[in-house]
């Protein structure tokens, strides 16, 4: 999230804005893993996992390829879609399943031993703080909750939209609304990562992540 389009209609749903947004090229991300999902769930013993905003699937397909069982959530059929053919052609297709959801209406059914989101973030309204309630009451005992998101614009942003609030770490947790006694927080920081500005130019910009885990 940077500059926020001026041409979104009222009656566009969260499907079709994704779906334009996707189909604006051919690949939208770097088909790279989240680097705090790299670095936060090496080690864990795979089980299932929720990949929930997934996008074009490089983190469900890293995580197919290291043992997990993934479902695999987006609202836009055109992520999804080619998603599942990245994942067929790293050969982990069959680990992976891609549901279709907008998770303001709609959420994925069971538990998980991992359940994770990635810049759940929207120019569309979205009850951001209800879909992680959701995303914890779907952990698993003894399985994990990872939410990374971003803390503040990309260094390159000159003119910040105030409008625009990024939630820190304590706003998430507190928001979670986690039953006393029940979890354990591993991580709740702040953490700046490597990006490119609309040239190309190296750029920083601060996330942060929250990691924690059902009893």
């Amino acid at each position: 999230m940077t500059t926020k389009p001026h041409d979104i209609s009222p009656d566009t749903t969260p499907g079709e804005f994704w779906d334009n947004f996707y189909s604006a090229e051919d690949r939208v991300w770097s088909g790279r893993p989240n680097a705090a999902l790299v670095r936060e769930v090496t080690g864990l013993t795979p089980g299932h996992a929720l990949d929930l905003g997934c996008g074009e699937g490089a983190d469900a397909i890293w995580l197919a390829q290291r043992g997990w069982r993934v479902t695999a959530v987006d609202v836009s059929q055109v992520a999804l879609d080619r998603g599942a053919g990245h994942a067929a052609s790293e050969g982990v297709g069959d680990r992976i399943e891609w549901q279709p959801h907008d998770l303001s209406v709609s959420f994925p059914a069971g538990t998980f031993d991992l359940v994770s989101t990635y810049f759940l973030h929207s120019w569309l309204e979205l009850p951001r703080e209800r879909i992680l309630r959701s995303a914890a009451g779907a952990v698993a005992p003894g399985g994990v909750l990872l939410i990374t998101g971003h803390a503040g614009f990309p260094s390159w942003v000159t003119d910040p939209d105030p409008d625009i609030h990024f939630p820190t770490p304590e706003e998430v947790l507190a928001g979670l609304e986690l039953a006393n006694g029940e979890w354990d927080v591993l991580v709740s920081e702040a953490h700046e990562e490597k990006t490119t500005d609309p040239e190309g130019k190296p750029s920083t910009r601060t996330d942060n992540t929250v990691k924690v885990r059902r009893r």
